[in-house]
């Protein structure tokens, strides 16, 4: 039996780009629903995405808020992840991030990207 193929999104931009937040969570429910193990991994700027109360502020048209994008992203199973030296950057603490976003080390991209059978970055 084969093992499930791996995309991993890295989301660069924050809420100051709005319109480059919404890819990496379409794309990545996307891929779940074709039977591929998604994460999003939140670097620099992008840790502002999942920020407590930051995508409930984020429209862009007809789409829906980016809150919502985000609780269909996970509930389909998309993994959250957001870089603890960004956070430490940007004066951001551990507390300050959406539910089910886990705060991990700056290793662990590099181990997603090694594990990953294609890497996106936004």
């Amino acid at each position: 039996m084969s093992e499930r193929k791996k995309i991993l999104y890295v989301q660069t931009s924050g809420v100051d780009t709005p319109e480059r937040t919404y890819a990496p969570f379409i794309l990545a429910t996307t891929a779940v629903a074709m039977g591929i193990d998604a994460t999003i991994y939140f670097l620099i700027k992008g840790v502002t995405v999942v920020k407590k109360g930051a995508a409930e502020n984020i429209k862009l048209g007809e789409f829906p808020t980016l809150k919502q994008v985000m609780d269909q992203a996970v509930k389909a199973g998309v993994k959250l992840e957001v870089c603890e030296q960004s956070c430490i950057l940007l004066g951001l603490e551990k507390g300050d991030f959406a539910d089910p976003a886990k705060i991990v080390g700056a290793a662990t991209l590099n181990d997603r990207i090694l594990n990953a059978d294609a890497v996106i970055c936004f």
